[in-house]
């Protein structure tokens, strides 16, 4: 069995109206956003299944993937990156942990869209 995403490439250009992904990258970015929506809950939709959450969790959830895959997308150099910090002429660049980036397990995500994920209830390390 295959895995497959959260979202649809028609999910995301009809009902999120989404434009940022280009439609030929749209299938690979979207189970990529996916792959990390299930990490940082601790596979929960996995074990449970998304057809068994709430209307409320699956809507969340597609609208965190949504976004996640265009953060990745928009960002795909410096998320890829193995530096954090770095300085040319001056001028210094941060990605990691700051005021407005979660980072965990390796995936970072706008701590807005992290939050939103949060009030699925499957985040919480100690949840069931």
């Amino acid at each position: 069995m295959s895995y497959k995403s959260y979202v649809t490439p028609e999910y995301y250009l009809d009902q999120y109206e989404g434009g940022i992904v280009p439609e030929e990258e749209l299938a690979k970015a979207l189970k990529q956003a996916s792959r990390h929506i299930d990490s940082l809950t601790y596979n929960r939709i996995v074990g449970r299944g998304f057809s068994r959450l709430t209307k409320y969790q699956q809507e969340l959830i597609r609208e965190v993937v949504c976004m996640q895959a265009e953060f990745e997308y928009e960002n795909a150099d410096e998320v890829n990156s193995i530096l954090s910090s770095y300085s040319i002429n001056g001028v210094s660049a941060q990605f990691g942990s700051s005021w407005n980036i979660f980072m965990d397990k390796g995936i970072a995500m706008k701590r807005d869209v992290y939050t939103m994920l949060c009030q699925t209830g499957l985040c919480c390390r100690l949840a069931r």
